[in-house]
């Protein structure tokens, strides 16, 4: 069974930034993609990045530019680079880890990841 455990949230003025983390534990494997997700009240989840199993990744148009996400596979650890915050980026985030899907250079899918955490909530003002 595999755990994520987010954090890093908190509540920052606009053009401040935050680093998400997400520390899994259990039967994880570095081959499989990862992946950060954000819901806002009232809205559908959407995807904002991903790193696949090469290291390769993916970012939302919304966040390019201005979010990275990165690995250490040696610590199980996830990040969440989030630069330049906007309003728009108030969110609560969700680390999700995929155990099949290899490649995520279309963007993440949320089918593709069994493995979800709790999630940290993001405000910006």
């Amino acid at each position: 069974h595999v755990q994520l455990v987010e954090s890093g949230g908190g509540s920052v003025q606009a053009g401040g930034s935050l680093r998400l983390s997400c520390a899994a534990s259990g039967h994880t494997s570095s081959s499989y993609c990862m992946a950060w997700f954000r819901q806002a009240p009232g809205k559908e989840r959407e995807a904002v990045a991903c790193i696949d199993t090469d290291g390769s990744t993916y970012a939302a148009d919304s966040v390019k530019g201005r979010f990275t996400i990165s690995k250490d596979n040696a610590k199980n650890t996830l990040y969440l680079q989030m630069n330049s915050l906007k309003p728009e980026d108030t969110a609560m985030y969700y680390c999700a880890a995929s155990d099949w899907a290899r490649y995520c250079s279309g963007g993440p899918r949320s089918y593709e990841y069994r493995h979800w955490g709790h999630g940290t909530q993001v405000t910006v003002s």
